[in-house]
């Protein structure tokens, strides 16, 4: 693996995390988001919440990018956390994305472990969990190798609130730890 260096995020990253979010979503929620969405105004989509989000120095969260080589190296990965964002579950891993030819390369493992580092830095509480599809099983062992737990099964929001942007009704599973530091040791290699 080449030399990865994380960072924070800031507004002029927003571009590329939508790029890579956006390529992310095509890759694996084909099925649950409708094609027209998916093949059409995702990017632009993206590019509006993410713009929005690291815009906002008022939130109460992290979005840490993962670059490829260095300083200004190629965007491979990010991750944000909402901190405190339930008040059962705690913070919330809101997206966790790595770019597709780069997966099974450790820049998840890398993400996840410092999601949990700034929650238990950040956050009032240790508990954090994230939702993923049901479709989604490889992402799905990722999370059991962190030691995640399903605990809930809903049906999934459609993006910006627009219904037509699902394919009939997907649903997605809440994974959960009570503590964050779980997330810094997988259980399995």
């Amino acid at each position: 693996m080449t030399r990865l260096r994380l960072r924070t995020a800031g507004p002029d990253d927003s571009e590329g995390i939508a790029l890579l979010h956006a390529d992310s979503w095509r890759r694996h929620y084909r099925g649950a988001y409708a094609d027209a969405f998916l093949d059409g105004d995702v990017a632009a989509d993206r590019r509006a919440v993410w713009s929005r989000r690291l815009a906002d120095r008022e939130a109460r969260s992290a979005t840490v990018v993962a670059e490829d080589g260095g300083e200004g190296g190629d965007l491979v990965g990010f991750v944000h956390v909402a901190f405190d964002a339930d008040d059962k579950w705690g913070s919330l891993i809101d997206n966790l994305h790595v770019r597709h030819a780069r997966r099974r390369d450790g820049i998840g493992t890398a993400l996840i472990t410092r999601a949990a580092r700034a929650v238990t830095d950040e956050a009032d509480g240790d508990a954090v969990h994230l939702w993923v599809l049901e479709q989604n099983t490889q992402a799905q062992a990722f999370y059991r190798a962190f030691g995640g737990v399903c605990v809930e099964r809903v049906p999934v929001s459609p993006p910006g609130g627009v219904p037509e942007r699902l394919n009939g009704n997907p649903t997605k599973l809440r994974f959960a730890w009570a503590d964050a530091t779980l997330l810094t040791r997988p259980t399995v290699s």
